[in-house]
């Protein structure tokens, strides 16, 4: 039984020696990293702040392109998934609204095709 205990030991002292040098000698430094690393409450309020200024601005494609920042999809699919995250964190019911009429606008939106430069 002893063999076990001091195993044990042995394991707990190499995890905590990994960890300590993980985490306090040479952590990890993210540089230079893209929006669509964000965790997903963070892209909720990306998308909450993209709707905002669409309320202001109203210009839909400058919202699509916003939205290309943070996610490969469709900006109609981005919003949904960020109203049903913002639904249940819960985010008040006025920044769901704007989200919602951000989602409505893009249900009768077509993106323009960028022209050829010569």
């Amino acid at each position: 039984m002893g063999r076990w205990i001091r195993f044990f030991i042995a394991v707990a002292i190499g995890a905590a020696a990994g960890m300590y040098y993980g985490w306090k000698l040479n952590p990890v430094r993210y540089t230079e990293t893209t929006p669509e690393t964000l965790r997903v409450d963070y892209k909720t309020d990306y998308v909450l702040m993209v709707a905002e200024a669409y309320r202001a601005e109203g210009d839909i494609d400058l919202a699509a392109r916003r939205l290309a920042l943070i996610s490969t999809d469709q900006p109609l699919k981005t919003v949904t998934i960020a109203i049903q995250e913002a639904k249940s964190i819960p985010y008040p019911a006025t920044d769901l609204v704007v989200m919602q009429n951000l989602e409505e606008a893009f249900k009768g939106w077509s993106p323009v095709p960028v022209k050829d430069v010569p």
